[in-house]
Formats: structure tokens, C-alpha cells, sequence
């Protein structure tokens, strides 16, 4: 199964992936991934904003089947995180007894356009 043919690519302020490439870079400089690395954030990253569960991450990338206890994806999704620091921490959330989720790029700044404005009171 090709865990990355629904999108071509993946793209944002500091993060490009090139999914028929295979190819990751961070602020335009490239990231060296291991096969599986590369696999889990690709997975990770085609399914942007849901949560994939533990089991699903493992069956996918590794072939695990149910059952399988292993802190293997764990060791994993922290390799990701170093090779994608300082930002990698806004990329992929840990969902604690279930899965991760891999957030797009989104400015921490609060946009307030269309609020209005209350006149300050004496």
C-alpha cells in the first residue's frame, strides 16, 4: 500500500514535503529522514488535522499487527521532532493512550480584523 498517493505535496511557511520525491525540507534546507521516519511523517502529514491512532500508525508503517506493545513509533515520532526543532513541537501532537495528530503551520499571532472596537470608559 503507498501511504502517500492522496496529495503531492505538503506545504507551509517552514515545512515542504514532496511526497512523490520524498523529499522534506525546513526553512528550505533539507531533512535527512530514515526510510521510516520519512514513512511516519508522511503518513502523519497526508491526514493533516486528524488523529491517527497508535495502532494504525504501527500497522502502516511497520506492519504491526493489533496487539503488538512497542515503543518504537514513540522513538520515532521523537527523532521527527528533533530533525524538525525548533518548530517540530507545532507539527506533531502527542494524543495521550491514542494516536498523534500532525498540525499545519499556524501563526500563534491573534488576528482580531472584524472585532470592534469599544470606546475605553472613563
Amino acid at each position: 500500500m503507498n501511504i502517500t498517493s492522496r496529495m503531492a505535496t505538503y506545504q507551509d511557511t517552514h515545512l515542504s514535503i514532496q511526497f512523490q520525491r520524498q523529499k522534506v525540507e525546513l526553512d528550505g534546507a533539507p531533512v535527512t529522514l530514515t526510510r521510516k521516519e520519512y514513512d511516519l511523517l508522511a503518513l502523519l502529514a497526508q491526514n493533516a488535522g486528524e488523529i491517527v491512532p497508535r495502532d494504525v500508525l504501527l500497522l502502516q508503517v511497520w506492519g504491526y499487527g493489533d496487539g503488538v506493545r512497542t515503543r518504537t513509533l514513540d522513538v520515532h515520532v521523537r527523532r521527527i521532532r528533533r530533525k524538525l526543532a525548533p518548530a517540530s513541537e507545532r507539527y506533531i501532537e502527542t494524543i495521550f493512550g491514542v494516536g498523534y495528530r500532525f498540525q499545519p503551520w499556524r501563526s500563534r499571532t491573534p488576528s482580531f480584523a472584524g472585532l470592534a472596537v469599544l470606546p475605553a470608559t472613563a
